[in-house]
């Protein structure tokens, strides 16, 4: 296992919000405004956990230069942590 692996198996690990947003993108492509009602975590707590999954290469953000109408899906790292969590 490699240290990224390690690390987003940690983060998911320590948030059931982060495991809930992840999940949510594991099979379709949502927008966080989507992802906020399937997973009935506030627009705010949304916005900000997928910044941090993104970081983590978790989730891609396939439109970065919309402001608004983002659209998220799941990375093959994060499918990998979704099996193992």
């Amino acid at each position: 296992m490699n240290d990224n692996f390690i690390n987003g198996l940690s983060m998911i690990k320590a948030s059931s919000y982060r495991r809930k947003i992840l999940e949510s993108v594991q099979d379709e492509i949502h927008t966080p405004s989507e992802i906020s009602k399937i997973t009935d975590i506030r627009l705010n707590h949304v916005s900000n956990i997928l910044t941090e999954l993104v970081e983590a290469n978790l989730v891609e953000c396939l439109n970065d230069y919309a402001k608004k109408g983002r659209l998220y899906q799941i990375t093959e790292l994060g499918y990998e942590i979704i099996k193992k969590a």
